[in-house]
């Protein structure tokens, strides 16, 4: 039997920004925002940051987007603090989201650290994606 080699759905980071960040959106995550940090960050192109309404809330969050960058076809290299559920970051390669509690986003201010970083229009912040 012959395995067929898994291909990986090749986007814009922006583009797999904005996807990522509807699809957080469909699920309820609030204070959804993209940020372009190519040129400013070593290791990703684009950010996705939102909070979350709970730790189970953060964890179905991560979980579906698993879920739907498995259907796509969306690389997806690692997750870290998927079982506290206050911080979770999953690396989509080009693309890192940070699903928050409101305290931790608070505490972390990553919207502040990249303060110099273009936005990326998300769905649902008024402005067309």
């Amino acid at each position: 039997m012959i395995e067929k080699e898994k291909k990986h759905n090749l986007m814009e980071s922006r583009d797999k920004a904005q996807l990522l960040g509807g699809w957080l959106v469909e699920k309820q995550a609030s204070e959804v925002i993209g940020l372009d940090v190519d040129g400013l960050c070593h290791i990703t192109e684009a950010l996705v940051i939102v909070s979350a309404k709970g730790v189970r809330h953060a964890q179905a969050l991560a979980d579906s987007l698993l879920d739907r960058s498995g259907q796509e076809n969306i690389e997806y290299l690692g997750m870290e603090g998927y079982n506290a559920g206050g911080w979770i970051l999953m690396d989509f390669n080009d693309v890192v989201v940070h699903i928050f509690q409101a305290e931790q986003r608070s505490l972390y201010n990553l919207e502040g650290l990249w303060a110099e970083a273009d936005s990326v229009p998300m769905p649902g912040d008024g402005v067309d994606a």
